[in-house]
């Protein structure tokens, strides 16, 4: 368990430095998307090879179908992300795409079957009231547009990625990675090749934040991610994705200068906070029951 949380918050940072690879690479939003799902394909196709595993998906055929429908979701995501950055901003985008874990939290309990704690949900309240703190402001501004709405789709097909991937439960690790990384990419393939065709003109400035964006971001990124949400509750999934925007923030304080302002700063304590709550209010519970048990022994 504790390795299945080192990875998955290793990989909600990686993605968390997405948008500011990404500003270094001078493509429309869907040829970058292209590409990454490109290179972390080939990146992780290769990776499993490397380490001489079985390929297992085939002998479950209703969980492949599920990781299938889960990578096609996945893309389509960062299709109607990017396109929602393009258009809106990354703020308002933002704060769209990550209702995606609010949609997989309220259905967890009738698909998975998992309790809505008390601790959870205040944990769960603290990050919704950070996020707006964070990205309410230029929300008022903006209004309702494509962009926010292409940014709400993207928070659906977020969710459905979640909760089929978490149905395709024999298929795990770094296979399931590379099934559902390939997956989107043939998805993002077909999008793009009726689009404008599958040429895209990648410049000499534009090679490493490619590469980096694909092997490092995505390709290491969905490995990490894939491979340890499985072992997780969807819950804690959900409240602990929202390190995923709050180390963007950062990244970007840090790297292009961005400032914060002190709402921000209280919506991004309030985004931790949330994330905390819910994780040592089931350790807590955890630890009692453990002691009850010695108690019984």
């Amino acid at each position: 368990m504790k390795g299945g949380y080192f990875k998955y918050i290793a990989a909600l940072i990686l993605f968390g430095s997405n948008g500011i690879v990404a500003s270094y690479i001078l493509l429309n939003s869907y040829e970058i998307v292209y590409l990454r799902t490109l290179i972390g394909s080939i990146f992780l196709i290769i990776v499993f090879a490397l380490s001489k595993q079985k390929v297992q998906f085939w002998k479950n055929k209703s969980h492949f179908l599920f990781l299938v429908i889960s990578g096609v979701a996945m893309g389509v995501s960062w299709i109607l992300l990017y396109e929602a950055f393009a258009q809106i901003g990354v703020s308002i985008a933002t704060l769209a795409y990550y209702c995606g874990p609010v949609i997989v939290m309220v259905l967890s309990p009738f698909i998975f079957k998992e309790k809505m704690t008390g601790g959870k949900l205040l944990g769960f309240l603290a990050v919704i009231i950070g996020m707006l703190f964070v990205n309410g402001q230029a929300l008022s501004q903006e209004g309702t547009s494509w962009g926010l709405i292409f940014g709400i789709l993207s928070a659906f097909m977020y969710a459905i990625m979640v909760i089929f991937n978490k149905k395709a439960k024999s298929i795990t690790g770094l296979e399931n990675a590379m099934c559902q990384l390939t997956m989107s990419f043939i998805t993002v393939a077909i999008f793009i090749g009726l689009k404008q065709g599958f040429s895209v003109n990648i410049t000499q400035g534009n090679l490493i934040p490619v590469l980096l964006l694909g092997i490092v971001c995505t390709g290491m990124g969905c490995y990490f991610y894939f491979s340890s949400i499985g072992g997780l509750p969807v819950q804690t999934v959900s409240i602990l994705g929202y390190l995923e925007p709050f180390s963007a923030l950062i990244f970007s304080a840090a790297i292009l200068g961005e400032k914060l302002s002190l709402v921000q700063i209280v919506g991004a304590v309030l985004i931790l906070g949330g994330a905390a709550i819910g994780e040592l209010y089931r350790s807590r519970k955890n630890k009692l029951r453990e002691e009850e048990v010695k108690m019984v022994l």
